[in-house]
């Protein structure tokens, strides 16, 4: 029983905890580190790096860590640079890269010996079982586009030459490369297994060391950006012969691993070409038979990622399921699947380490740190502490789960996060979130730029509806978006915030929206038919007008299904006259923060610059914050700081 004396002490120090804890801020939160595993061996060390920002340099470091299934931890690198390890050449060395340098270190001897010794850009080194062989990736100049590549002699020129769609992506312009594998022995001889102009990556050798696996999407130019349609291919070290084993399905395939022993090959595929956000399933393929069997068939839900057990028999893997992401077990022979773990948190990674599946879990009030998790019983324990002394000192904020009613006669699962020290007894603005994606969950994640936490820690209440077309709700759920961007999902959106504001703590008269990519489109759209319910929006790189963005974004494929078509096409698509937030602007009439990238190549910064244009000829009051070296995301510490401050300025200034 504990004395007087030791409870009054216990009860002053959690006092004093308390009285010591302060709100969440941009400046705490770019504080935190990110932990993430690179690597885990077949005696379950684990190698994972913590990525720290320094805002005041405006750049990053990250080191690696060693840490047992026990939890110790050991810190194996300390540098200014970015280090990130590759693989486990044997249990007791690891290859890692430091730029564009590639090293060896050995646990045992704790000694460090650099591989490319001539500097040569190099990655995803990877050795085979028996050590004969290693494989890399590295660029192939295989076309010329750059002014310098087609007149030599101009060699201060910077213009490109483009005679096919594809020449940009996400944030990068196309420079006639192309990432091939090679292939390379004891003696050092590489041998690029491919000359072709395309792309090849998600490598691995087989058990015997007899083959290799890689996923590449075969398709060059145009037919690029219109196609998911990638492959699985099997090259023998041997006959020097490669095999396209996913011919048949034209979508997505990815992710290949062989078994434990090699008997059979697995990896993820969706079956739509064009269809992104299709449901993924694993497929296995059975060397001796030659035939292919999809695991996942039955269940109603898509597969994130996955692993082999060690006997080969079952394959545990990573999906969501009402917006948590879980682990879970497939029996290959029965296709029976079971839940391993349960909660209110999000597993981002998945790997196997003897008796426990290692992942680094997170929630809305927590970032990432890394977690064992026994298989047979689904008990998660804690191995790493990065983050803690930080958020000892940080107030948490209150999740509440609600199922509400659709237009449709539909349930649907919306978090509401609340501010610390909440007061049901006053009134709070409120913001409803709307998700990007369009098919991504809101699930327990936590963002270091659109943090729920953050948000409620500065007194507003966040509503962060699951609407129709994001998934862990069933393969249909997920489908409903697809064709219907302005339909359905605006009415979910709506059914939430009308639904969580008749509670008497919102305070009706100070609703927002926010949102990014398909969200910050959502918030375009909303602007239009929101009937004076929102005082204030956020738009983040958001689709403007369905027409220009078709006209200017990279992979079309995604315009084409989700869309469905070109906007020239006869009869049109009709999202390009229902659903396009540019039809609507004449109802605009709420003050609008519009945010954008310059490097966004996926929704281009013109969007934004129309959206603002328009709001501002309309006498709108509207600002617009750009930042011209960012793309679809903020990722410098500086700029991420300034967008945070500018989005609680913008918020408190109109709401």
């Amino acid at each position: 029983m504990m004395r007087k004396s030791n409870l009054l002490v216990s009860i002053l120090i959690g006092i004093f905890t308390m009285a010591q804890q302060q709100n969440l801020t941009p400046e705490l939160l770019w504080s935190l580190g990110r932990v993430s595993i690179d690597a885990v061996n077949d005696n379950g060390d684990i190698i994972y790096g913590v990525q720290q920002y320094n805002v005041e340099e405006n750049n990053s470091t990250r080191n690696l860590y060693l840490l047992s299934l026990n939890g110790q931890v050991n810190r194996l690198t300390q540098s200014k640079d970015k280090e990130r390890a590759l693989s486990f050449q044997s249990n007791d060395v690891f290859v890692y890269s430091v730029g564009k340098d590639i090293y060896s270190y050995n646990l045992k001897s704790k000694k460090t010996e650099k591989i490319n010794k001539e500097n040569e850009i190099l990655s995803g080194l990877l050795y085979s079982n028996n050590y004969n062989y290693f494989v890399i990736s590295k660029p192939v100049k295989l076309e010329k586009v750059l002014g310098t590549d087609l007149y030599p002699k101009l060699d201060k020129s910077e213009v490109k030459v483009y005679d096919h769609l594809m020449y940009r992506h996400w944030d990068t312009w196309k420079d006639g490369n192309f990432q091939h594998i090679f292939i390379g022995n004891s003696d050092g001889t590489l041998v690029d297994i491919n000359d072709e102009k395309y792309n090849s990556e998600a490598y691995s050798f087989s058990p015997d060391s007899k083959l290799l696996v890689y996923q590449s999407k075969k398709l060059f130019g145009t037919q690029d950006a219109v196609s998911t349609n990638t492959d699985i291919y099997l090259y023998d070290l041997f006959s020097q012969q490669t095999q396209n084993i996913t011919a048949e399905n034209k979508g997505y395939d990815t992710n290949p691993k062989f078994s434990p022993k090699g008997g059979m090959l697995a990896w993820l595929s969706m079956k739509t070409d064009g269809y992104e956000s299709d449901k993924n399933d694993i497929k296995i393929y059975d060397f001796k038979t030659q035939k292919t069997m999809n695991l996942t068939s039955d269940w109603d839900n898509t597969v994130i990622d996955y692993v082999w057990s060690k006997e080969g028999k079952k394959i545990y893997f990573l999906a969501g399921i009402n917006a948590t992401k879980q682990f879970f077990e497939l029996d290959i022979n029965t296709k029976k699947i079971r839940q391993i773990t349960k909660g209110r948190h999000d597993y981002v990674g998945i790997n196997l380490a003897g008796d426990f599946l290692i992942g680094e879990r997170q929630d809305m009030n927590h970032a990432s740190e890394i977690y064992k998790v026994a298989i047979k019983t689904g008990k998660e324990t804690k191995l790493t502490t990065v983050n803690d002394e930080i958020y000892h000192k940080i107030k948490s904020c209150k999740v509440e789960e609600r199922w509400i009613d659709t237009t449709d006669g539909k349930k649907m699962l919306v978090w509401v996060i609340f501010p610390p020290d909440f007061d049901k007894n006053k009134k709070y603005p409120t913001l409803l979130y709307c998700q990007g994606g369009p098919q991504s969950t809101v699930s327990q994640f936590y963002s270091f730029r659109w943090n729920f936490q953050l948000m409620a820690s500065n007194g507003y209440i966040v509503v962060a509806p699951n609407r129709r077309g994001l998934p862990s709700f069933g393969v249909k759920w997920n489908e409903e978006i697809s064709g219907d961007w302005g339909g359905q999902p605006m009415k979910d959106y709506l059914s939430a915030i009308d639904e969580v504001s008749k509670e008497p703590y919102v305070d009706k008269n100070r609703l927002g929206a926010v949102g990014a990519s398909y969200g910050g489109y959502s918030v375009y759209y909303l602007a239009g038919i929101h009937h004076k319910r929102f005082k204030t929006f956020i738009s983040h790189c958001g689709v403007f007008d369905l027409e220009s963005m078709y006209g200017s974004t990279e992979e079309i494929f995604f315009p084409n299904y989700d869309i469905g078509g070109a906007y020239w096409e006869n009869p049109q698509p009709k999202a390009y006259q229902e659903f396009n937030p540019i039809k609507l602007i004449a109802n605009w009439d709420t003050p609008i923060l519009i945010i954008h990238g310059g490097r966004d190549y996926r929704v281009p910064y013109t969007q934004g610059l129309e959206a603002f244009q328009a709001a501002q000829l309309k006498g709108i009051k509207s600002r617009l914050l750009y930042f011209p070296e960012e793309s679809h995301w903020v990722q410098q510490p500086q700029n991420g700081i300034i967008w945070q401050k500018e989005f609680f300025k913008w918020l408190k200034e109109t709401l």
